[in-house]
């Protein structure tokens, strides 16, 4: 079985920075891309940000410039580091992986949990 679990969210003033984290564990042939999505109340869920084991990334266009996307390929580990947040940016943030069990299996995406990031005065 595979996990992704996120931790790092929580109740920030606009202007603030919160760091995400997201580890996978179990079984793990390989990953392909890891990324962060968030859905907001009443809304559709939406990419935020994704990176690729050779480090290519990818952001929505009102995260650019404000979140930055780090992968640590070793520990199977994703990090989204959010700065200058916005009280539009409140949201659960879902960490996701696409991720190979074995050579043999394909890829197949898997979601953590969410963690709920609130930006409030």
């Amino acid at each position: 079985q595979v996990q992704l679990v996120e931790s790092g969210g929580g109740l920030v003033q606009p202007g603030g920075s919160l760091r995400l984290s997201c580890a996978a564990s179990g079984r793990i042939f390989s990953i392909n891309y890891m990324g962060w999505y968030r859905q907001a109340p009443g809304k559709e869920r939406e990419l935020v940000a994704t990176i690729t084991n050779g480090g290519t990334t990818n952001y929505a266009d009102d995260v650019k410039g404000r979140f930055t996307i780090l992968r640590d390929n070793t520990q199977n580990t994703v990090y989204l580091q959010m700065n200058s947040l916005k009280p539009e940016d409140t949201a659960v943030y879902y960490c996701a992986a696409l991720i190979r069990r074995t050579a043999s299996i394909n890829y197949v995406q898997y979601w953590g949990q969410g963690t709920q990031v609130t930006v409030s005065s």
